[in-house]
Parts: structure tokens; sequence; C-alpha cells
């Protein structure tokens, strides 16, 4: 499920359907009161959110690395003021690892509790000065922010996807309904049409969204508007999708919902870290057959997640709100006072003690550092030649990257963020070629252009190349090389057919081993555990077998050039770490890309092993 992120803005309209339901009930019986709202978001969210908080700190301080318990402390501070969404808008590079953000998943609460703190506000001002304008002031705002977010995804994602001015709408659809904006449908027919509409806008939005996606947005209104739709068929009547919805077991999933979101990203950082399981020594012989240890790791991330979820649902939820440690008033705004400074102070004086730094041994601790380091991002040439998520085509440096030499022959490196981290170990292993270069982010070099699911800056960066650039500027080489899935094969055949039908020479380069967290990190947790089996058993296997796929398809089916990292890098079931051994320098700066070192010393690799050399003018 590709798109399975959007259940977070299905889940913010729901949220504002049903809080916005309660605040106008109590407005329209004259017993609102914003201390009171504030009681209550304060018992709903803070207790669970506080128990998943402590123990994982607890494991952050005995497990995490220097660097990474620094950036837990600074993350944990601004997700106990709530403000994480703005902390992860300032921390959100491209090669930024999920795993070194344990509490990536808070941004959304954030911008819910930033929401619920000036809702209240809002309402109450407006329905003293304008009393009725109150419908006229939601939809007014409701406009902004959606005018905003479809504005801002187009230069500023990153903003877009995190700012509460940019969500907000998202929480206003579901004000707007509970203030009746949804017209009564009396026909069972029709219930059943709309309901069975907005599931497939859900449905449709997380089996086509991709991370690609140009989101939020105008892209965001599928999964919101298919919710509001469901929310506003219900609201008639009854139908087959609510019965199917009023199931126990759903209503259940939906009872510890706000505790699995809680549990389920720190779960996931910790197993795949092995501080929870290891993989290896867990997965029973009897389902090697029937499992990959991918499947099963999410198998064991679901049940713990889940179990964890139940647990704090019935000893921490339910106390708190209606149980014996349900508190009120003062003592309740002293205990959650006192918890938030506790916490703030914790992570101050992590942040000032650099992460307790003894807890590790040196050379782990510098191993660690390696990773995003500034030199990868010069030596792709980011920003210029290499276009990030964060940028547009038009930030392409078309003199610069596509410079061609009158002396030399000229080939063009094309593909995604593995390509770019190709270019500078190629640059500097073949002196006597010009590499120009072609990157975008999630990009592959093929020529799809009718592909709907390619995003418009891709798409117009393979355009120009295919269709304008290569057909007016003949190259000695056209290099392709990304991030391939199996799912590209047939794509990558229709591009080396193209290329035979305009007689461009093609070297096809393969994938890289890849790892399930970064590399550098792997390394030092080998060392610091004392445990040398341990990169090898977070390497991803499905890598092998499609490097053999893609080289059969390149060199049996259209004779052409293959350069197989993979075999480069690795020996059998042996996979080369670092870049240089002696000074332990990882081979690369997260779980799959070649650093600029690693990357100058496989080329140079495959130019010593005959492997790598400049193409023949022509084809042969």
């Amino acid at each position: 499920m590709t798109g399975g992120f959007v259940g977070v803005d299905v889940f913010f309209v729901i949220s504002g359907y049903l809080v916005s339901s309660i605040v106008f009930s109590e407005i329209e019986l004259s017993r609102f009161s914003i201390v009171a709202f504030y009681e209550r978001r304060i018992r709903r969210i803070f207790p669970a959110l506080f128990a998943m908080l402590i123990p994982f700190t607890i494991v952050a301080v005995i497990y995490f690395l220097p660097s990474t318990l620094v950036d837990y402390g600074k993350s944990l501070l601004a997700s106990t003021a709530f403000v994480s969404n703005l902390y992860f808008w300032r921390h959100s590079g491209y090669f930024d690892s999920p795993l070194s953000n344990p509490l990536l998943h808070t941004w959304s609460l954030a911008v819910e509790e930033q929401f619920y703190i000036l809702f209240p506000i809002v309402i109450v001002l407006v329905g003293r000065i304008f009393p009725r304008k109150l419908r006229t002031a939601v939809v007014v705002l409701f406009g902004l922010s959606l005018a905003v977010s479809a504005a801002l995804v187009y230069s500023d994602q990153i903003s877009a996807f995190y700012m509460i001015h940019t969500r907000a709408w998202e929480l206003l659809l579901g004000t707007l309904l509970s203030l009746g904006m949804f017209p009564r449908l009396h026909s069972t027919w029709t219930r059943n049409l709309i309901s069975a509409a907005g599931m497939g806008m859900i449905v449709y939005s997380v089996f086509f969204f991709a991370e690609t996606t140009l989101f939020p947005g105008l892209s965001a209104a599928w999964p919101c508007l298919g919710a509001a739709l469901i929310i506003g068929a219900g609201e008639s009547g009854g139908s087959f999708l609510s019965s199917a919805l009023s199931s126990r077991p759903i209503v259940f999933v939906g009872l510890i919902s706000y505790s699995l979101y809680l549990w389920h990203w720190p779960v996931i950082i910790l197993h795949r870290m092995g501080v929870l399981l290891s993989m290896s020594d867990t997965l029973p012989s009897r389902f090697m057959t029937v499992l990959t240890p991918a499947q099963y790791s999410k198998i064991v991330e679901f049940t713990v997640s889940f179990v964890l979820a139940i647990l704090s649902w019935r000893f921490v939820e339910r106390p708190f709100r209606s149980g014996a440690l349900r508190l009120g008033g003062r003592p309740l705004f002293t205990l959650a006072g006192a918890t938030m400074v506790i916490f703030a102070a914790f992570s101050s004086f992590t942040i000032f003690a650099g992460g307790f730094q003894g807890r590790f041994p040196a050379r782990a601790v510098e191993i660690a550092s390696h990773p995003y380091g500034d030199d990868n991002r010069l030596t792709m040439r980011v920003g210029s030649c290499f276009i990030t998520s964060s940028q547009r085509f038009d930030d392409y440096n078309h003199s610069e990257c596509l410079q061609r030499d009158a002396v030399k022959q000229n080939y063009l490196l094309l593909g995604d963020s593995h390509s770019a981290a190709l270019w500078h170990g190629l640059s500097l292993s073949l002196p006597g070629t010009n590499i120009m270069q072609a990157s975008a982010s999630g990009c592959l070099p093929v020529v799809d252009t009718a592909s709907s699911f390619r995003p418009s800056d891709c798409r117009r960066m393979m355009d120009y190349v295919f269709n304008d650039y290569l057909p007016a500027h003949p190259v000695q080489g056209l290099l392709l090389a990304a991030r391939w899935q199996s799912t590209d094969i047939g794509r990558v055949a229709e591009t080396l057919e193209w290329a035979r039908h305009k007689k461009i020479p093609v070297i096809l380069f393969g994938p890289v081993p890849e790892y399930d967290m970064p590399l550098p990190l792997l390394l030092a947790y080998s060392i610091a555990w004392n445990k040398l089996g341990l990169v090898s058993q977070h390497r991803i296997g499905e890598r092998k077998t499609l490097d053999a796929q893609l080289q059969k398809l390149a060199t049996t089916t259209w004779q052409v050039r293959y350069i197989s990292l993979y075999d480069a890098i690795c020996q059998e079931s042996d996979c080369r770490v670092y870049s240089d051994p002696e000074q332990k320098i990882p081979l690369m700066f997260d779980d799959s890309h070649l650093s600029s070192t690693g990357s100058v010393v496989i080329m140079q690799l495959l130019v010593y092993q005959g492997k790598l050399q400049p193409l023949e003018p022509t084809i042969g």
C-alpha cells in the first residue's frame, strides 16, 4: 500500500467532525467552556502519549548512539511541546533516514493539537463578534487553507506537508460536516452509492499514491473527500458500509487506534535496530519456505504494536478518561505541566551532554558520524544536476549539467538519486570522458512518458531528455542507473528498445546491495554489540535476484553492456561495507546510496577489472 500515508488525512477529517460536533452541541446548549475543552484534550492525549514516551526514552538512552540520542532529545522536546511538526519541517532533508527520527509520527499529533488550541478561541470570538456568521467563517478558513496548500505544494512541498495552515482544511472539512452542510440522503440506495464512492476514493489513494505523489495539496482531497462522503452518508442513515464499519472487530480497532498510532513507529524503529528481536534468531526454520524475512519482520512489528496498543488502551487510556485515574481541574493541569517540564529538562540535558558518548566505544561513535555529510550532497550535485523532491525541474542547471566537451567522449548519466551517487566516481575514474548528469529523486530513467504515476517534474525531465535533448545532441553513451524494482523490468526493456531504434549506445547499471537501516549505524552497532554478522542480517536479499534479472535482460535480450554493482560490492554472501577498510569509512552514507568515497572506490574497481570502459562510438 504505497499510499498508506493518507490515513493521516482520513483521521484529520474524522477528528474534525467528532470534536466539532461536541463543541457545537455544547455551544448550542450554552455550556461550552474553553477550560473544560482543554481538560478533555489533555485527558485524551497526554496519558497515552507519556506512557509511550517514558519507556521508549529509557530504551533510547540504553541503545541509541550519541548522535541519534541527541536528535531524539531534540524531537522529544518538540513532541512534548506539540511543535514536532515544526521540528521535522526544519530537519527534513532528502537523505535523512526515518530511522534517525523515532518520534517522526508525532508531527500529525502536533498539527491536531495546534488546531484544537486555536479552534475554540476562533469559534468563541466569531460567535461573539459575528454570531450569525459562524458557518461563513468556517467556510472561509477552509477555503483559504485549501488554497494555500494547493499553491504551496508546488514550491515547497515539505512546508505544505507539515504546517498547520496547509493542513487545517482537512480538519475543517470535518467541521463543515458537523455543521450539517452535507445534504440529507433519504434513499438507502443513494447512501450505499455515496459511501461506496467515498471508500473507493480512499482505496484509490492508498494503492495508487506513492512517495513521489505531489502531496498534500489537491491530491489530499481524494482521501479527505472520501472520508467526508462516508461520514455524510452515515449521518443520513444506515448503509452496507456503515454496517461493516459497525462490526465489533472494526470498532475495537477504532478504540485502540490512538495507542496503536503512538506505538507503531517506535516498534518499527526498535525492531529494525535489532533491539526487539533478532530476525535470524527467531525465524523458525519451518517458516523459511513460507515467509521472507521482510514479511516475517512486518508480522512481528504488527503483532507487537497491536499488543502494546491494547495494553495502553486498557490500562492507561480508559483509567485516565473514565476510570480510577480520572483527574480534572488544577490537579490535571499540574500533573500534565510537571510531566512536560521533566521531559523538557531531560531533553535539554541530553542535548547539552552530547548524547552521553561514554556509553559506546569511540570507534563506533566515529563510524556512526559518517551519515548525511555535506560532501555527499556536493558530489551528487544536489540542487543543480540532481533535483530532490523539494525542488522543481526549473531548478535544473542545463548549462552546467549538460555541458559537452569537444575533445572528450560525452556520456549522459540519467536516473534517480542512485544515479547521482555514481557521478563523482564515474567522473574521476574515466578521465577521458565527459560525464553529463540528469538526476531527479524517485525518477526512473525510462521512456514511459504516458505514465500517470510519474511525478510532474520527473516527467518533465525525462520528456526533455528523451524527446528533446538526445535526438538533437548525440552522445557516445547513455548511462542508466536507478533504484530499480522488479516491476520496472518491462519499462527498462521499452527504454532499451527505444535506444536501439535511435542508435544510442547504452550502459545499464544494476542495483547496489541495500539494508533496512543506514549502513554506518549498522557498522557502529556491530562494533558496540560485538556482532560481526549484524550487517549481513539486515541486508535486503531481493536485490541480488533483481540484479540477475536485469543482467539477463540487458546482455541476453538486448545485447547492451551491463554493470553489476552488486557483484562489484558483494562476493557470494560477503559484501564490502567500507570504502576504506583502514580508516573505517562506510561504503554508503545511508541504507543504499554510495558515499562520495564509496562511489570512487567501486568505479575504480570496475575500471581495474575491465568491466567499466568507454563504449565504442557506435553500436556493434
